[in-house]
C-alpha cells in the first residue's frame, strides 16, 4: 500500500526562518539552514521550503547566528541543498521558467508555485512540459468568505474571487503534479486541519493532495489521514520547538497503524 508522507513546511522571510499565524504575524526563529539540517537529521519525508519575502532583502544582519549573511533566496537555497538528504520543494519569487531552473541547478527537487498561477494559469502547463509535471507544485492558500472557499492571494495579502473547487481542477487540467492546500483561516491556530476543505478537493482531483494549515498535536495528522484522501500532511509551527520533532511526529503515526514510512533517525558522522 501506498505510504502517506509527512512533510515539514519552513518558511524564510527576510533571510530569517519564522513562524506564521494567520499569514499576517511572523516571529523570527533563526537562520535559514539549522533547522533544515535537524528536520533531515530527523528522518523527514521531505520538506517545503517557501520564501515569503515581499521584497529582496535577505541579509539577517547579524553576525551570532553561526551563518554567513547572504543576499539572495539562490544563496540560501544552495547552502540548504548543502545540509540536506531528503528531497526539498521550494517555492517563492517563481515568474519565469528561468526561475524554476536556478533553483532546480541549485538542489531543490520540486517546484511549488503560487502567486504567478493567478497571474497566469498557463505558466503551470508551460512548467509541467519543460520540466515534468512531478517537478510541478501549486501552492493554493483558501480562506472563508459568506461560508465559501475562495483562493487567497498571498502577495498581495487580499482575497481573489477564485472558487477554490474550481481552480484545482484548473490547476490539475495544466499539468501540475501536487496541490499544497493551505487554510489560511486556521494558520498557526493549532486547531486542526479544515477536514471540509481538504475533502472538497481531495475528493474531486486525482493528483496528489498535501494537507496544511492548522496543526498543534500529532493526532491531527492521523485525523487528516483516516478522514480524507490527502496524499499527505503538512505542518510548519508545530516542528520547531520540539526536539526530534518529526521522528516523534511519524512514530505517533506509525503506531496508531497510519500508512507512514518506519520512523527513523539518521546517524550523522
Amino acid at each position: 500500500m501506498k505510504k502517506h508522507r509527512l512533510i515539514p513546511i519552513l518558511l524564510l522571510k527576510n533571510g530569517w526562518l519564522v513562524q506564521s499565524k494567520e499569514f499576517s504575524r511572523h516571529q523570527n526563529l533563526g537562520n535559514p539552514t539549522t533547522a533544515v539540517q535537524r528536520i533531515s537529521e530527523w528522518g523527514s519525508d521531505e520538506l517545503i521550503y517557501l520564501d515569503i519575502s515581499k521584497n529582496e532583502e535577505y541579509d539577517i544582519r547579524r553576525n551570532d547566528q553561526n551563518y554567513p549573511n547572504r543576499q539572495s533566496f539562490l544563496e540560501i537555497i544552495e547552502d540548504v541543498s548543502k545540509v540536506t538528504f531528503m528531497p526539498i520543494t521550494v517555492g517563492g519569487k517563481i515568474e519565469k521558467l528561468e526561475d524554476i531552473e536556478k533553483r532546480l541547478k541549485l538542489g531543490a527537487d520540486k517546484i511549488s508555485i503560487n502567486t504567478k498561477s493567478l497571474n497566469d494559469i498557463g505558466f503551470i502547463e508551460k512548467s509541467s512540459r519543460e520540466f515534468g509535471s512531478q517537478c510541478i507544485v501549486v501552492s493554493v492558500d483558501v480562506k472563508i468568505s459568506d461560508n465559501n472557499y475562495f483562493v487567497y492571494d498571498h502577495r498581495h495579502s487580499c482575497l481573489t474571487k477564485l472558487n477554490v473547487l474550481n481552480f484545482s481542477k484548473e490547476v490539475e487540467n495544466m499539468g501540475a503534479g501536487e496541490i499544497l492546500l493551505n487554510s489560511v483561516d486556521r494558520d498557526g491556530l493549532g486547531s486542526g486541519y479544515d477536514i471540509k476543505l481538504l475533502n472538497l478537493i481531495a475528493n474531486h482531483v486525482k493528483i496528489p493532495v498535501i494537507a496544511c494549515g492548522g496543526v498543534g498535536e500529532w493526532h491531527h495528522f492521523q485525523e487528516a489521514l483516516e478522514n480524507t484522501k490527502v496524499d499527505a500532511v503538512a505542518a510548519a509551527n508545530i516542528f520547531h520547538f520540539r526536539d526530534q520533532s518529526v521522528y516523534l511526529a511519524k512514530k505517533y503515526l506509525y503506531e496508531t497503524n497510519m500508512q507512514v514510512r518506519k520512523p527513523d533517525l539518521l546517524s550523522i558522522n
